[in-house]
């Protein structure tokens, strides 16, 4: 396809941090409130937004809104820390956010992250103006595997869905951007081709954003 618009997940597709991610919440999950869960274990419940992460491990019952929004912001407090002087692009992606840029071609996040992370990302990378749109997870009802977050990006570039090409790191992200119409190409920085199943949108897997299929995009 020549994409209209190219959508990115930010955590795992645009910088490399999911192990930082992990590090912080086996932290406060097992050393502070008492969880017993191992790296594997915490890896597969991270997705979605992090109050639905704490409902998953304890259920919907053991903290109230207020103390998971306390819980959240200080696991990202920890991660931004840790994760700070490692802080970068993947291999490749600044030349193509520049020459998508530089096209015309419009660009936006669509991330369960929430907004203090993402200004983390671009702030500190200075890479703000390459984006038309971002959808957080402070804007949607709904998590990926939901389309609701593509959905709405897609509304906000004015963009036809089946016209974006979405970038991925995860199964149910993948799962989302197949739900909102979309095809996608997956950045095995955080899982690997054989995770990825009954997922018939996947155009290309990659390591990072170096290889001739990002050159031939446009």
């Amino acid at each position: 396809m020549i994409p209209q618009a190219l959508i990115f997940d930010l955590n795992g597709t645009m910088i490399n941090d999911m192990d930082y991610h992990t590090k912080a919440w086996m932290d406060i999950l097992n050393n502070e409130l008492g969880a017993s869960l191992t790296w594997e274990e915490t890896k597969k419940e991270m997705y979605g937004k992090n109050q639905e992460v704490l409902v998953r491990v304890f259920g919907p019952d053991r903290f109230t809104a207020t103390e998971m929004d306390e819980i959240s912001i200080e696991k990202e407090r920890r991660y931004q820390q840790a994760y700070l002087p490692h802080l970068a692009l993947l291999p490749g992606l600044h030349e193509l956010l520049e020459r998508a840029w530089q096209e015309g071609i419009p660009m936006a996040i669509g991330s369960a992250a929430i907004p203090f992370n993402i200004n983390f990302v671009l702030d500190n990378l200075n890479i703000g103006h390459y984006f038309k749109t971002i959808v957080s997870a402070d804007d949607v009802t709904f998590s990926k595997p939901d389309p609701e977050t593509y959905l709405k990006v897609a509304i906000g570039l004015q963009v036809n869905p089946t016209d974006c090409l979405v970038f991925e790191d995860v199964p149910k992200g993948a799962e989302a951007a197949f739900n909102a119409g979309m095809e996608c190409v997956i950045l095995t920085t955080t899982h690997q081709l054989g995770e990825f199943k009954n997922t018939s949108n996947i155009l290309h897997f990659a390591p990072d954003f170096t290889d001739d299929f990002f050159k031939q995009l446009f």
